[in-house]
C-alpha cells in the first residue's frame, strides 16, 4: 500500500478489500477467544503471570517479524526512542489493567466498554498531535460516553474496580495509538515493533516473577493457546492491513462486541441485559461515525499494530 493511500484511505490498484476484510474478521474471533481463555487463566493465577506469559510468546513474535526484514540492531535505531519506549509502557498498562478487569467484568460488557477507545483517540489526539476536532466528532465522543454509562447506570454493570481497570485500559491503549500515529511519521513499523515487543517483555516480566504460581497441565495448555492467539491474531491483521487501507477495515474490527457476547454464553452462560446492549449499540454508532468522519478528512491511523480490532 502506498502512502498516499493509507493516508487517504482509498483503495489501490492492487488491494485486495475482501480478503483484508475476511482476515480482520478471523483476527477478531481469534481475538475473542484469546480473551475469554485470558478471563479464565486470570480466575485461578495472577493476571501480572498471565501478562508475562503472553508476552513470552508476542515478543518472540514481534523479533521474528523484525529479523525477517534486517539486522536485530537496526530495528532498534529509532528517531524517537523515549516516545517508543513509552508507547512499550503504555501498552504493557493497557494489558495489566484490561486483564484485572477480566477477573471480575462479564466479557460481553467488557468489550463494550473497550469500544470506547476510539472515541478517546479523538480527545487525546488533540494535545498530544494537534489535532483540531470540530463540534461534529466531539459530540461523538460524548454520545459515545453517554453509552457507557446507560452500560455501567444504577442497577446495570456493578461500579466496581473492574469497571475502572477496564477504562483505564481503554484511555492508556487510546494515548498508545495516539503515540503510534506519531512515531509512525518518524519510524518503520519494524521499528515500532521491536520496541513494543521488548518493553513489554522486560517490564512484564520484571513484574511477573514476583507473582509466579506453579500452573498444572490445564493452566499451562490454556497459557500455551493464549500465546498462540495472541500472535496469530496480530499476524492476521497486519496481513490484512497489507491487503487493505486501514480505514475500509477498522468498522469491521465492531464485530468484536456481538462474538464476545456470543462467548461469554457459551463459556461463562452470562447474557448481557438488553439495556446495556443499548448502551453498547450507542458506543459503537458514534464510534463508526467518528471513523466515516475521519476517513472523509482523509485522517487515517497510521503505524505498528494499528488499528487493533476489538482493542486487545
Amino acid at each position: 500500500m502506498s502512502s498516499e493511500t493509507a493516508r487517504t484511505g482509498g483503495a489501490a490498484a492492487g488491494d485486495n478489500v475482501s480478503a483484508g476484510i475476511t482476515l480482520v474478521l478471523i483476527s477478531v474471533v481469534v481475538f475473542g477467544i484469546q480473551d475469554a481463555f485470558s478471563k479464565l487463566l486470570v480466575q485461578d493465577y495472577s493476571p501480572f503471570q498471565i501478562a508475562m506469559m503472553r508476552y513470552w510468546g508476542f515478543a518472540a513474535f514481534s523479533l521474528y517479524l523484525v529479523v525477517r526484514k534486517g539486522p536485530l540492531r537496526q530495528a532498534f535505531a529509532s528517531r524517537a526512542p523515549l516516545w517508543q519506549i513509552l508507547r512499550g509502557v503504555l501498552l504493557v498498562a493497557d494489558i495489566w489493567l484490561f486483564a484485572l478487569a477480566l477477573k471480575t467484568v462479564p466479557l460481553a460488557e467488557l468489550q463494550a466498554i473497550s469500544l470506547v477507545y476510539p472515541l478517546l483517540v479523538t480527545l487525546f489526539a488533540i494535545p498530544l498531535l494537534g489535532e483540531k476536532v470540530g463540534p461534529f466528532r466531539l459530540g461523538a465522543v460524548v454520545v459515545g460516553f453517554l453509552g457507557a454509562m446507560i452500560i455501567v447506570r444504577p442497577g446495570g454493570l456493578p461500579l466496581d474496580m473492574g469497571v475502572v481497570y477496564a477504562i483505564a485500559s481503554c484511555s492508556f491503549y487510546a494515548i498508545y495509538i495516539v503515540l503510534t500515529r506519531k512515531v509512525g511519521k518518524l519510524d518503520s513499523t519494524a521499528i515500532s515493533m521491536a520496541y513494543t515487543g521488548v518493553v513489554g517483555l522486560v517490564m512484564t516480566t520484571a513484574v511477573g516473577v514476583f507473582h509466579w504460581a506453579p500452573m498444572d497441565g490445564r493452566g499451562l495448555a490454556m497459557v500455551a493457546v493464549v500465546m498462540i492467539t495472541t500472535c496469530a491474531a496480530h499476524g492476521l491483521m497486519i496481513k490484512a492491513l497489507s491487503l487493505a487501507p486501514a480505514s475500509v477495515l477498522q468498522p469491521f474490527s465492531y464485530f468484536s462486541l456481538p462474538w464476545a457476547i456470543i462467548l461469554s454464553y457459551v463459556i461463562f452462560s452470562h447474557l448481557i441485559d438488553p439495556v446495556s446492549l443499548i448502551g453498547a449499540a450507542v458506543i459503537a454508532a458514534a464510534g463508526l461515525v467518528v471513523m466515516a468522519r475521519e476517513r472523509l478528512k482523509g485522517s487515517v491511523s497510521a503505524g505498528a499494530e494499528t488499528p487493533l480490532p476489538g482493542k486487545e
